[in-house]
């Protein structure tokens, strides 16, 4: 099963990805690809750490490159979050780069595909602000919304977060 959650700034997203993954097959994975730049977003990363190894997640950091992530068979996959892989790959000297970053996330969730039995993906959904940024942005916000499509016409489910509701937008779509 493929489900992708989108939603806004704290809307509720994560917890109801996984709440979702606590549904699925074990072992479950925490693939959690922000970047710890700082000591706010370390914090952060040991309080979600703390957290979801109370409800028995194994946390593997990989912030690019989600195709060389090592995973236990069978497994279900929480990947969290699209937005953060998507800057990780444009923007990182580790990434994959600007031209070549849509491929290599789009064969990354290929491969969590073939080697999962359930894959949850959590993104955002940046795009109702209406506010101009730079260009290098704007390009970053093409990048997750491109994705985020593919991704939704892939998805066997795709579920929006509104105030921690969750909108069931599409529901069993044959891969």
């Amino acid at each position: 099963m493929f489900l992708l959650v989108t939603g806004g700034a704290a809307s509720g997203k994560s917890e109801y990805a996984e709440q979702r993954a606590m549904q699925a097959a074990a072992p479950r994975v925490y693939l959690a690809t922000m970047e710890p730049f700082g000591a706010e977003a370390q914090r952060r990363i040991h309080r979600h750490r703390r957290l979801r190894a109370e409800k028995g997640f194994l946390t593997i950091e990989c912030p690019v490159d989600i195709r060389s992530v090592g995973l236990p068979e069978k497994s279900t996959v929480l990947l969290e979050c699209l937005s953060n892989l998507a800057a990780n790959e444009f923007f990182s000297s580790a990434g994959a780069g600007r031209e070549r970053a849509e491929e290599t996330i789009f064969s990354g969730i290929g491969s969590l595909l073939s080697r999962t039995e359930d894959l949850i993906v959590v993104t955002n959904e940046l795009f109702s602000d209406g506010t101009a940024y730079d260009s290098s942005v704007m390009e970053y916000l093409r990048l997750l919304g491109k994705l985020n499509q593919k991704l939704a016409g892939i998805a066997d489910e795709v579920v929006e977060v509104v105030c921690g509701i969750p909108v069931i937008c599409e529901e069993g779509k044959e891969l």
